[in-house]
């Protein structure tokens, strides 16, 4: 019985992320440049089988007028350092405001979505940028940033985070399993 659990718990553990069309990555912004002010929240939905990035956020408090946003990846460290861009929303992202909310949808198979720079060092096609943006966003090391006309390196910026209620859910069922098997034998 043991060897049973082990057994789902590994099974748990492929399903994840193997199995898995969708992973979603929160992202909560904080001042990227001493004297910043602003502050948001969003999600990151990543689909595999559309081969789609969808961005979601909002935020406010900003020092000054947003001018523009940028998908970045991938830093040195995980939730520190600056990286090139990965991608850029371009005119759809909202300029002008102090508060907001803004959603975009990447096609991850198009060589315009991403940064001329960070396509050819992810070998020169889509399908190697996408490879190395999801490697990027599973380590924490890629980053959405707003950028205002008082901080035009960035105001505000959300590292990827990949949420913990989905470990902590394999972790129960797993354990749930372990303690099953245990109580029966």
């Amino acid at each position: 019985m043991r060897h049973l659990a082990l057994a789902l718990l590994a099974t748990l553990g492929l399903t994840s992320s193997a199995g898995a069309a969708t992973v979603t990555y929160n992202l909560t912004f904080g001042p990227e440049a001493m004297g910043a002010t602003g502050t948001g929240s969003g999600t990151a939905v990543y689909d595999d089988v559309a081969r789609t990035l969808a961005i979601n956020v909002t935020w406010s408090g900003l020092s000054a007028n947003t001018s523009v946003a940028h998908l970045h990846c991938c830093t040195a460290a995980a939730g520190t350092g600056t990286a090139g861009i990965a991608g850029d929303p371009g005119s759809a992202f909202p300029g002008g405001v102090q508060s907001g909310t803004f959603s975009i949808t990447f096609d991850l198979t198009n060589p315009a979505t991403y940064g001329a720079t960070f396509l050819a060092n992810s070998g020169g096609t889509p399908a190697g940028a996408e490879a190395a943006l999801k490697a990027g966003m599973d380590a924490g090391k890629a980053y959405f940033n707003i950028h205002t006309t008082a901080f035009p390196g960035g105001e505000i910026r959300a590292f990827t985070a990949v949420p913990e209620p989905v470990l902590a859910g394999l972790l129960g069922a797993a354990g749930l399993a372990l303690l099953g098997c245990r109580r029966r034998a």
